[in-house]
């Protein structure tokens, strides 16, 4: 019978490609050196201030909250120690954002990576995991042999009690953000009894997944596929940027070495792996530029430790810009060359923005007024045949205490004005507004017949405290002139 292939095909359908290598985990090993001190201290501080920072008490008025930051969704106003911004100067919060990501842009231009290595959420918590990993089941060697050992009673306890750990964490820091949007104190004191607003409960329950998950369980995997920094970053990095890399004319050709041999045909890289089981990203730095990299440099950590007990000169791994055509290690650039055209253009950008939200903070106004008049109908004619307008004044207080105000009306000759519920005065109204609050007063201005139509009439409100004003002006409506 003649061969059709058709068996051959069963046999390739049945055993569809797999387009995705499954997963192996990263245990990175525990390296010392001023990267991993400095990383150490990078995430005692951020977390430090994380946890904290909501339970930093600061003096304000009585009615206001004590808590130093505090986004009071309740009274409308984020708190950040003296500064309190309200929902129309959302604006200010906008600016920092913006100046942030300045500051991000600038550094990267500079130093690469350096926010993911140190300083981004993700990489801290990701420490903390590991470190809590790596003190419940031991370091690398240890959790490897524990990942291949069958499931015994001490394999299933250490493996409750770091997931138990993790998740303790994790719902602290859920827990840690909640504190942020309401007095801390009081939804503690809450929360555990079924009284705190269903929000928190929701919110805790949601960053205690994601924390677990993304710190815990996906690491690396979301620096490499569900973030967008990497790909972004390439836009802002050149060749002058200072990042993590392996001197490869000085390392080349990498092979073992034994004591009492000849190294004169090696390399400096002793091919030991250290700088890969020291990777938090699980890659080989010697591979040249990778999308993975983080800039953290427990690499060089590691390499630096080799390279002493080995009795070579330090640096084969090390933070440079040129590491790719230099040899020597003395020859290679220590400092990251800050001025060149994209610094500069960052910081300029950044200087600038700096200036507009110092212009913006400095020219805040502590009240705020508007005047609108009414649309329907626009003015009423009177029985003697006067023509009167009415408009409606606002006044916001955002002083911390009770403030008296003046409003004062400017307009053509004949002008007579009223106002419901306060006495005029010399054309003046004087009223107090407690801090915080806003009111509204409704004026009626009256011109006589066949007089005023389009005349300006200016509303100038004067805060009698501090001797602060704001004018709005309007045109009368409604008269006929002769």
């Amino acid at each position: 019978m003649p061969f059709d292939g058709s068996e051959h095909m069963s046999e390739v359908s049945a055993a569809p490609e797999r387009l995705y290598a499954k997963r192996e985990a990263v245990h990175p090993q525990l390296v010392h050196g001023k990267y991993r001190f400095t990383k150490w201290l990078v995430l005692f501080a951020t977390l430090g201030v994380y946890y904290f920072l909501p339970w930093l008490r600061w003096p304000r008025a009585a009615h206001e909250p004590q808590q130093a930051v505090l986004v009071d969704f309740e009274g409308a106003r984020l708190y950040f120690f003296n500064i309190e911004i309200w929902p129309d100067e959302f604006y200010l919060v906008t600016g920092i954002l913006v100046l942030s990501a300045l500051a991000l842009f600038f550094v990267t231009s500079v130093w690469g990576r350096l926010w993911c290595g140190y300083a981004c959420p993700q990489t801290v918590w990701t420490d903390l995991f590991i470190a809590v990993e790596r003190m419940v089941e031991g370091d690398r060697n240890k959790r490897l042999q524990l990942a291949k050992k069958p499931w015994t009673a001490d394999k299933i306890l250490k493996k409750v009690t770091k997931h138990s750990l993790w998740l303790l964490i994790a719902m602290a820091t859920g827990g840690a953000w909640v504190l942020y949007f309401h007095d801390a104190p009081t939804v503690i004191s809450k929360f555990f009894v079924g009284q705190a607003p269903a929000s928190s409960y929701l919110f805790v329950g949601v960053l205690t997944f994601t924390t677990y998950s993304l710190a815990g369980l996906m690491r690396e995997q979301v620096c490499t596929y569900m973030c967008p920094w990497p790909r972004i970053q390439g836009a802002m990095t050149d060749d002058k940027t200072f990042a993590v890399g392996y001197y490869a004319l000085r390392g080349e050709p990498r092979g073992k070495h034994k004591k009492g041999q000849d190294w004169s045909e090696l390399g400096d890289c002793i091919d030991c792996h250290a700088c890969v089981t020291a990777c938090p990203m699980g890659i080989d730095i010697r591979d040249g530029d990778q999308l993975e990299c983080i800039n953290c440099g427990l690499c060089v950590d590691a390499c630096d430790t080799m390279m002493k007990k080995v009795g070579l000169p330090k640096g084969l791994i090390a933070y440079g810009a040129d590491y790719r055509d230099v040899k020597d290690p003395k020859a290679r650039r220590r400092w990251p060359q800050i001025i060149r055209p994209r610094t500069l253009f960052y910081a300029g950008v950044t200087i600038l923005a700096s200036a507009i939200m110092l212009f913006g903070l400095t020219g805040r106004s502590s009240l705020e007024f508007g005047v609108e008049r009414d649309r329907a109908p626009a003015f009423t004619r009177l029985s003697d045949g006067s023509i009167r307008n009415a408009i409606t004044a606002r006044v916001l207080n955002k002083q911390s205490e009770t403030h008296p105000f003046t409003i004062e009306i400017d307009g053509p000759e004949g002008l007579t004005t009223a106002a419901v519920g306060y006495e005029i005065e010399d054309g003046q109204i004087h009223f107090d507004v407690a801090p915080d609050k806003q009111i509204r007063l409704r004026i009626f201005l009256t011109m006589p017949k066949g007089e005023g139509d389009g005349d300006e009439i200016t509303v100038t409100l004067t805060d009698d405290v501090t001797g602060e004003t704001s004018s709005e002006s309007l045109g009368f409506l409604g008269g006929s002139r002769r």
